[in-house]
């Protein structure tokens, strides 16, 4: 099915750039394969980015979907935006929420009051919601992941299997430009409260970070267990965390003898007892 959406979805980005449909023309077959687009992303049969096996560096790992981020632009580009009700709530938008029907036979939990999912969303089986919380369109949160209480999981994020993300978390979105990869958490990491991981940013599988840290390509990465400096990405099996490093314009008159300085994003191993209280934290979810 996907071969034949993916050329369904580009014939229509290339009408929609050429200009011979728009919102106000697009007719019901024009939108049909948009609809069929937001089923499979649902479903998981297609997603943003995805593993490709290639290379040994974490950031080399995923290839980019880009007919897939070009499909999610369709979506806000050929409807209008319209009233919409859910809960006694009006609100204002090119699609409604996603259905939940199926999280219920899949083992999956949303809370009530602030649980809000967009169309084209994938959740996987076993998974929680906490609410308030918001997933965007395009977002891949895999089995037995916990989305906590005041987190944002942002467009096209990919969030892997049994991964935490703390409470008042932000998972930053990247829609365009449609080349550029998304946020990636890999597969059983854990994510402290108050994180901020932004801009394509990949943590590594197994990785456990600090709370309050923020996760940018703009940071260094001083990785301690191979000895250099990385930027964009987190090596699997770290522990992470932020510390400050003195700043280039520290000599600047305005600081006198203050000093100057910038955050820094520090990996090192992880250790036994930080494996024992993620360990203890899982088991209390179950």
């Amino acid at each position: 099915m996907s071969t034949t959406l993916q050329t369904e979805i580009e014939a229509s980005w290339e009408r929609y750039r050429a200009d011979e449909v728009t919102a106000e023309t697009a007719t019901p077959s024009d939108l049909k394969p948009l609809d069929d687009f937001l089923g499979a992303l649902e479903r998981g049969e297609i997603r943003a980015a995805e593993p490709d096996g290639k290379g040994d560096r974490t950031a080399t790992r995923w290839a980019v979907n880009e007919w897939v981020k070009r499909g999610i632009l369709l979506n806000f580009s050929l409807r209008r935006t319209q009233p919409r009700e859910y809960g006694g709530v009006t609100y204002h938008d090119v699609l409604p929420l996603r259905r939940t029907g199926d999280l219920l036979e899949r083992g999956t939990r949303n809370t009530p009051d602030g649980t809000t999912i967009r169309r084209g969303v994938f959740i996987g089986d076993d998974a929680i919601l906490m609410s308030p919380s918001f997933v965007n369109i395009g977002a891949h949160v895999g089995d037995g992941a916990l989305v906590d209480s005041c987190d944002t999981v942002g467009s096209c994020a990919q969030v892997g299997e049994n991964v935490k993300l703390g409470a008042n978390t932000l998972v930053g979105g990247v829609l365009e430009p449609v080349e550029d990869a998304p946020v990636i958490i890999e597969d059983d990491v854990s994510i402290g409260a108050g994180c901020r991981i932004t801009s394509g940013f990949v943590v590594g599988e197994g990785s456990v970070v600090g709370e309050n840290t923020l996760l940018s390509p703009r940071l260094p990465v001083y990785d301690l267990v191979d000895d250099e400096i990385v930027s964009g990405y987190i090596p699997p099996r770290r522990r992470v965390f932020t510390r400050f490093v003195e700043s280039t314009v520290a000599d600047h008159e305005l600081f006198g003898n203050a000093g100057a300085y910038k955050p820094a994003i520090v990996a090192t191993d992880l250790n036994d007892d930080t494996l024992d209280a993620t360990a203890r934290e899982a088991a209390l979810r179950e």
